[in-house]
């Protein structure tokens, strides 16, 4: 009998709540994981889920299994690891998740880079915005951007996001310019949904005052760059991260306004399930992460932000 692969068939389908999803993620049947489950249950003598036609749920001796199981699988992959120096290869499989403008933008050049230096590795990389489930979706990292809401995930910050109200030059001309956050109900705002009303345009002055105003918003939608390329069009003003315009400011195409106001900066991080020690080849990729993009990012540095 391989205890080991009974064992990672068992947390597995605790980890992703059914035996189908499981098989999935190990690369099997589903007999088969079913089969490794009640394996192992019979050389502990023990039942260690509860199934129904339905769905299944940790016994009390489950329970207890499982943290131990988890603790068993991660100290077995970090003994493997710890064999290598640093002068063999890192290797292995990666499942990272990244939003996806950022994606787009930033993590492009950053795997291209890391996957060149590490020939061994293997990577699976999912641009979402939604926020996926680390355990259940069998993910070993993900960059998230803001205040994090599960307070398990074990988190390192990346860098620092920023923010620029922006303009085209044609909106100028035609509206004005405001001078403070006061003036924004007079003008036309372009909104990104996934934040609050108030979570976008609340400003601080470098004096530490708050203003939030809120212009007339005539498009709003999910995506920044739908937003950014309105803004260019003359559409209205935006309030969006650095990381999504820079590059707009740098060629004219957007110009900054309210300059002495800003938005609250959030941070990125990397995020890893609780519980389990981070493999060598995870950590490897955040320290190049967060070597790539430091506390002032070169987005940042692209036009002047951040000093």
């Amino acid at each position: 009998m391989d205890r080991f692969a009974n064992i990672e068939a068992f947390v597995a389908v605790v980890d992703t709540g059914s035996f189908s999803k499981a098989a999935e993620r190990l690369g099997a049947t589903k007999s088969v994981v079913s089969r490794r489950v009640s394996l192992l249950e019979k050389h502990l003598g023990a039942q260690l889920l509860a199934r129904t036609t339905r769905s299944q749920s940790l016994t009390s001796a489950g329970t207890q299994f499982y943290q131990r199981a988890v603790a068993i699988l991660a100290e077995l992959d970090e003994a493997e690891q710890s064999l290598e120096t640093a002068a063999t290869e890192l290797r292995g499989k990666l499942k990272v998740a990244a939003p996806l403008s950022f994606g787009l933008r930033h993590m492009t050049g950053a795997v291209n880079d890391f996957l060149c230096a590490h020939p061994a590795i293997e990577l699976d990389l999912d641009l979402n915005d939604r926020e996926i489930n680390l355990v259940e979706e069998g993910f070993d990292m993900a960059i998230r951007i803001g205040e994090l809401q599960d307070s398990t995930l074990i988190a390192r910050q990346l860098t620092t996001i920023r923010f620029a109200t922006c303009a085209s030059q044609s909106y100028i001309e035609q509206h004005g310019e405001p001078q403070t956050p006061d003036e924004l109900p007079q003008h036309v705002g372009l909104h990104y949904n996934n934040v609050t009303l108030r979570q976008a345009w609340e400003f601080r002055s470098e004096v530490g005052s708050r203003h939030a105003t809120i212009p007339g918003i005539r498009f709003s939608a999910n995506n920044g760059d739908v937003l950014i390329a309105a803004a260019a069009a003359g559409l209205g003003i935006i309030t969006t991260p650095t990381f999504a315009c820079a590059d707009w400011i740098a060629d004219g195409r957007l110009v900054t306004i309210l300059d002495d106001y800003c938005r609250k900066p959030m941070h990125m991080y990397a995020v890893f399930p609780p519980g389990r020690l981070t493999p060598r080849r995870v950590r490897a990729f955040t320290d190049f992460l967060a070597g790539r993009f430091g506390e002032r990012p070169y987005w940042d540095e692209q036009i002047g932000v951040g000093n």
